[in-house]
């Protein structure tokens, strides 16, 4: 076995912030809060006694334990301190190199699967999370809405706890430096102007792409502006296509310039105040190489067109949800020796606009990332801690049910009335409060995640090119668990969790609440049988993220692993006393 010793220096302690965890800690937890999840759990071999979960790895042999600050109904507990293992009947602190060596024995003795890099993206997401800790924080004035926006999007320091590597990234490090928004990076894009007939672009109307020719002036009659990440830029400017094209000048390099675009948490996305801009990075972030693929460049503009009128309908009905559109792309379409677009060039150039907050965001409101506000440390303004700062547990309770009666309507009736799977995980979904810091509005983006039934959208789909359609679809099954997950598991669970942190006897009580709002909407929409499963506490299905990363799995081919669910009325009576408001 592979040891990650081997391959890392000796590193020493990194200075941590205030009050945050050291990068030691938080992979440790990450790492048992993923063998809890998709390992240990489901085989029975965990239990938690005396404060503490004791955890086993049956086919390694090894006995773990960790101090609880919090349980979970749903098994999503709070950890503290180190991880200890017991031997010869003592118990002794095990580092987080030790825990991931044990994490890879274990799998590779459960699948037959080996996986030779995954001790190392473990290493790679310890080295981002101890840099980030390590970096002067950026300081932005919270008290200007665009500013404390902008603050939430870059105030991840740890990302996803339910991912073995959830900052695991390639690349060169000093270019991470320049465009992290961990950093607070901002910086110009990098300027192309491409002969006509070598652009490619779709637009669902012809000003979708304003945004993209209003950055620069000095374009020359003939050619069209092309924005490129300028990390992107780097990557790709010695291929040979386009080293060629330059020569002759069918594409010139017009450097950097215009305003300064900030990156969001999603790294590639990035936004100038008005429009979002999604690039292509090839840079594989977490389990994905993260670049537009043909076939998501013309589904972006293909779902924003075919499902205006159901957009426009869920905003009508659920007034206080909206969904950001993506109307046009821009690439760069060399042909190659066979005639056809460089894929290469077609995908690593392809930009997607997306609309701005103004066009969507209600009056007086800040947006705030979901992610930022359900962290389970406080590492930006935008923390649930710091909007209910001194707040009771009525309150608290009454900021919760106000935020879920805005959130679910709009998802679950996308799905049941128009076959529509939203993705709205945490980094997918903006919490937009007033002045009070109340939820008034959230918004949905990322048109990538998003997918159809095709029951409902047989027109739709007929009417794209099979590849374009293809990766667009799911089944209703599918679609369902990825509703469910994202919504319950990662979204409103993960609030929960944060909101329980400061009010731990009131998780019961949150969950009610949960299970008050999933009634009144099956109540006011006749029950489907899927929603009634639900009620009635069906488990959970709950991405298995370890087990995709380590069998090398495309997100779309991810997994689910079945949670005990907390909506089943009896559990909420034992915990509430009532299983209603």
């Amino acid at each position: 076995m592979p040891s990650l010793t081997d391959t890392l220096p000796e590193q020493g302690a990194a200075p941590v912030a205030a009050g945050l965890p050291a990068a030691d800690v938080v992979v440790a937890h990450t790492l048992l809060n993923c063998l809890l999840r998709e390992v240990s759990g489901p085989e029975r071999q965990s239990v938690v006694t005396g404060g503490r979960l004791l955890l086993r790895l049956p086919r390694r042999g090894v006995l773990l334990r960790v101090a609880l600050r919090r349980t979970s109904l749903l098994g999503a507990h709070r950890f503290t301190g180190p991880v200890s293992e017991q031997q010869g009947g003592e118990w002794t602190e095990v580092d987080w190199r030790r825990l991931a060596e044990y994490t890879h024995d274990e799998l590779w003795l459960r699948t037959g699967v080996r996986n030779e890099e995954f001790l190392e993206q473990i290493a790679s997401s310890h080295r981002a999370v101890a840099s980030a800790l390590a970096d002067p924080r950026p300081a932005h004035a919270t008290d200007d809405r665009g500013r404390a926006y902008l603050a939430s999007e870059q105030s991840l320091l740890f990302g996803h706890r339910f991912h073995p590597t959830p900052k695991a990234r390639t690349g060169d490090p000093r270019a991470w430096s320049a465009y992290a928004p961990e950093v607070g990076a901002s910086f110009p894009l990098r300027h192309l102007a491409v002969r006509t007939h070598l652009i490619a672009e779709e637009t669902c109307e012809p000003s979708a792409v304003d945004p993209l020719d209003a950055q620069r002036a000095d374009v020359p009659d003939g050619y069209r502006l092309l924005p490129a990440h300028p990390w992107q830029f780097e990557t790709l400017r010695e291929h040979p296509l386009l080293r060629a094209a330059l020569e002759r000048g069918d594409v010139l390099d017009l450097g950097p310039g215009g305003r300064p675009f900030a990156a969001t948490a999603s790294v590639r996305t990035l936004y100038d105040g008005e429009t979002f801009l999604k690039f292509s990075l090839n840079v594989r972030i977490t389990n994905c190489l993260r670049k537009n693929s043909s076939y998501e460049l013309s589904g972006a503009v293909a779902l924003t067109r075919a499902l205006a009128p159901s957009f426009a309908d869920l905003a009508e009905r659920f007034p206080g949800s909206d969904m950001l559109r993506e109307p046009a792309y821009r690439t760069l379409a060399l042909p190659g020796p066979d005639g056809t677009p460089d894929r290469a060039l077609l995908e690593g150039f392809g930009v997607i606009v997306r609309e701005g907050l103004a066009n969507r965001l209600a009056p007086g409101t800040t947006a705030l990332l979901a992610a930022a506000v359900a962290d389970e440390y406080p590492t930006g303004a935008a923390h649930i801690s710091r909007l209910l700062a001194g707040a009771d547990e009525r309150t608290a309770l009454d900021w919760w049910s106000t935020y879920l009666d805005l959130l679910l309507p709009p998802v679950l009736s996308a799905y049941f009335d128009h076959g529509l799977v939203l993705e709205p995980h945490l980094q997918n979904v903006l919490i937009c409060v007033d002045g009070d810091g109340r939820p008034a509005q959230v918004l949905f983006r990322d048109l990538e995640g998003t997918k159809l039934v095709p029951d409902h959208h047989e027109d739709t789909l007929g009417a794209l090119p099979p590849e374009v359609a293809g990766p667009m679809t799911y089944d209703a099954q599918r679609g369902w668990d990825r509703v469910v997950y994202c919504l319950l598991v990662n979204h409103v669970a993960e609030l929960l969790a944060a909101l329980a942190d400061l009010h731990p006897q009131a998780e019961g009580a949150l969950w009610a609440r949960v299970r008050d709002t999933l009634r009144v909407y099956a109540g006011d929409h006749g029950c489907p049988p899927r929603l009634a499963a639900l009620l009635a506490g069906v488990p959970l299905p709950a991405k298995a993220n370890l087990l995709t990363r380590w069998e090398r799995k495309a997100d779309r081919e991810a997994g689910y692993v079945r949670l005990p669910s907390p909506l089943a009325e009896d559990i909420l009576r034992d915990t509430t006393g009532s299983g209603t408001r």
